[in-house]
């Protein structure tokens, strides 16, 4: 007969998590006392949780080069120095749980006409920077790897996956670099970039905003900060026996289990084999969010046949489930990052951050100048901040720019992402190739003149009306 062994909470194994998550909420609050108090941080925008993150990276490395290993890998956080794992777990799940809480918001209102276009060309815009990153940075890589001996010459597409899309997928592709290579730097390689990512959307988000408003550019700017709503019509009342949070809460989880039941489904019974089952689980995010709009499109069946009476997913609190997520995911992202991994790539990272920073900021101010000319540069600066850093850093510049909201940026913001996510799907087997091919020289070259071609006519789309009119014209 089996034995119980009763737990003894005085025991640190009890403690361990606690401790760990412990200490990165006290890293965004010690991140908030300090830009409430140095006007140098408040006035760079930077997000508490990239700043939080810094801060325990900073200690975590000093922990390193002092103890021999990083801050959370001591026995106080750690078994058998597996807290870094634990950071990269965190990491991978708040990703897939923030898209799924942002996708189960209710949809306020029906986009029709001229708008339904400008959010096909703001998704087209995402991708196309996306493409160019990827371009760049592999240019970068495969130069980079003549000279470094055993250095992944396909692993610049991570740029696009740090700045496009930030510490999540950039750790998850990062994950599959490493398989491919066989080596154990390359999530640290994708999380320092993203975290460049993040200064860049913050330094330079911040610099064209004074810029634009000292130059008269910005025409939102007088309204008044928009309020978020509690409560919307037909919701469960607040003084329900069942929490308002603990319902959207369960509904992010249901959501999540079903994206877990497609990637068992696809992964584990259908292809089973080779590196394309890691790539799956990679893109747990993508499957979290067809999963939200299963969940959402049950929700909606089951009140039509009226076996349910009520709105149950909450805008507000679904906004408060994916902010908490990413914060999260941000901060334990950002201490992950192993520096002796990457030492001796520091030099490629900053190429790769200033190539970054560079294509981004030209390729999205000359598309939004031509195809949003009626709110350019409020486009501009929400778009900036996404492509760089996250989506809430770009929806930071945006209300700076536009407190009132009265653009239609935001929704632009929003709603892009669901053309977005289908205009992806070429980059992510591009991503899934180059990572199964990840030591091959050719294979990047190959999947580089893929990327040129994809973005040359991914442009031809966008600018399709200018091209238009012209032809007319000659005509």
């Amino acid at each position: 007969m089996e034995t119980y062994s009763a737990v003894n909470f005085a025991d640190v194994s009890v403690w361990r998590s606690v401790l760990l998550i412990t200490i990165l909420l006290l890293s965004l609050l010690a991140a908030n006392i300090l830009k409430t108090k140095i006007p140098l941080f408040k006035r760079s925008l930077i997000p508490n949780s990239v700043l939080g993150g810094m801060i325990l990276l900073i200690i975590s490395s000093v922990c390193y080069y002092t103890t021999g290993d990083y801050l959370f890998n001591l026995k106080v956080f750690s078994e058998n120095s597996s807290g870094i794992s634990t950071l990269e777990g965190l990491t991978y799940h708040c990703l897939a749980i923030g898209f799924i809480a942002m996708t189960l918001r209710p949809v306020q209102k029906k986009l029709k006409g001229n708008r339904t276009t400008e959010i096909l060309n703001s998704g087209c815009m995402t991708i196309g920077t996306y493409v160019i990153q990827a371009i760049l940075g592999i240019t970068i890589t495969v130069i980079a790897s003549l000279v470094i001996q055993g250095f992944s010459p396909s692993c610049g597409v991570l740029l696009c996956f740090g700045y496009g899309q930030g510490t999540g997928q950039a750790l998850n592709i990062g994950k599959n670099f490493d398989i491919g290579m066989g080596t154990s730097g390359y999530s640290s390689f994708g999380l320092t970039i993203a975290a460049l990512g993040f200064l860049t959307a913050s330094i330079a988000g911040v610099l064209a905003l004074n810029i634009f408003r000292k130059n008269g550019k910005l025409k939102f700017r007088e309204g008044k900060a928009a309020e978020e709503i509690f409560s919307a019509e037909n919701e469960p009342p607040v003084n329900e026996s069942v929490d308002k949070l603990s319902i959207q809460l369960a509904l992010v989880a249901l959501a999540y289990l079903l994206a877990y039941g497609m990637m068992y489904l696809l992964g584990n019974v259908i292809i089973r084999t080779g590196n394309f089952v890691g790539t799956i689980y990679g893109f747990n995010f993508l499957f979290g969010v067809l999963a939200a709009v299963l969940v959402k499109k049950i929700l909606d069946i089951l009140k039509k046949t009226g076996l349910l009476k009520r709105n149950y997913p909450n805008s507000f609190l679904l906004n408060r489930i994916s902010g908490f997520a990413f914060d999260i995911m941000i901060v334990a992202g950002i201490c992950a990052i192993q520096i002796h991994l990457i030492q001796d790539y520091i030099g490629v990272i900053l190429l790769l951050g200033v190539a970054g920073a560079v294509s981004s900021w030209f390729y999205v101010k000359f598309v939004c100048e031509r195809i949003f000319p009626a709110y350019a540069y409020e486009q501009f600066l929400a778009f900036f901040g996404m492509l760089t850093g996250t989506a809430s850093t770009g929806m930071i510049l945006l209300r700076e720019a536009d407190p009132g909201l009265e653009s239609p940026v935001s929704e632009n913001l929003v709603y892009q992402n669901f053309p977005a996510i289908i205009l992806a799907l070429p980059l992510l087997f591009i991503a899934n190739y180059l990572t199964t091919n990840a030591a091959s020289r050719t294979s990047a070259l190959i999947m580089l003149g893929v990327l040129i071609l994809v973005f040359i006519i991914l442009n031809l789309f966008i600018f399709r009306s200018r091209l238009h009119r012209k032809a007319g014209g000659k005509a």
